[in-house]
């Protein structure tokens, strides 16, 4: 490998409906950004290496945490997931991913919906460098980088171009403890009041509330209040 830099670029994290849970779409590289090792990635750098990746004749880059590790043990290097698309814009090198339902994918899941903030939320490249350009002045970029191709795209802790951030996660399913937690913690319910509505379902949350219980009489209260300050 000719070059392996931790440079982070900008990511997002996929939040639409259709979205697989666990899966999240950003930039794995940002045109034209120089980051703190001096280089700045130049648009069409990744074209020839994404054509071959489409047409069979180079692999995937591996979806790896913090690069695999610093000893590379086995566990390390094993993926954390699969990249599903990779594509230029005019911004960057778009990705697309789907984290692993496996022990390590889990607990990246869980690093990057951490609150309040994620613990992991940033990318970085690892790539072989096929074509560049040096510096010819002293405030330029270190290096110009006209191709690359990729061997694997990480998420990592510490990002050398603070910039760009995680913003959102296509969510799990909820279970019902999840949903439990959600009821009492957020929305204000007794523990014995979540627990009807999630056994009974919501028509049994208005029959509690045209019953007379205090809390839902709040909470639809609330709600109401929250609505009509709503634009039209």
């Amino acid at each position: 490998m000719d070059s392996l830099l931790c440079n982070l670029r900008e990511l997002k994290f996929a939040a639409g409906d259709d979205a697989p849970p666990m899966s999240f779409t950003g930039y794995g590289a940002v045109f034209g950004n120089m980051d703190a090792g001096g280089d700045v990635v130049e648009p069409g750098a990744f074209s020839k290496f994404l054509a071959d990746v489409k047409s069979g004749s180079q692999d995937w880059p591996a979806m790896l945490s913090q690069h695999g590790g610093f000893m590379s043990s086995a566990e390390d290097m094993t993926p954390i997931g699969v990249w599903t698309d990779l594509a230029e814009d005019g911004h960057g090198l778009k990705v697309s991913g789907q984290l692993a339902d496996t022990p390590r994918g889990r607990e990246m899941y869980t690093l990057m919906k951490m609150t309040p903030r994620p613990a992991v939320d940033g990318m970085s490249i690892g790539y072989i460098t096929k074509e560049w350009e040096p510096r010819s002045k002293p405030e330029d970029p270190k290096r110009r980088l006209k191709r690359v191709d990729l061997v694997e795209i990480s998420m990592v802790t510490r990002p050398m171009n603070r910039k760009a951030r995680a913003t959102s996660v296509k969510a799990e399913m909820l279970t019902e403890r999840d949903f439990e937690r959600l009821l009492t913690r957020d929305a204000g319910l007794s523990r014995s009041d979540a627990l009807v509505v999630i056994n009974q379902g919501f028509k049994s949350l208005i029959a509690m509330r045209d019953a007379g219980s205090p809390e839902l009489a709040e909470l639809f209260a609330a709600v109401k209040g929250r609505e009509a300050s709503i634009p039209r």
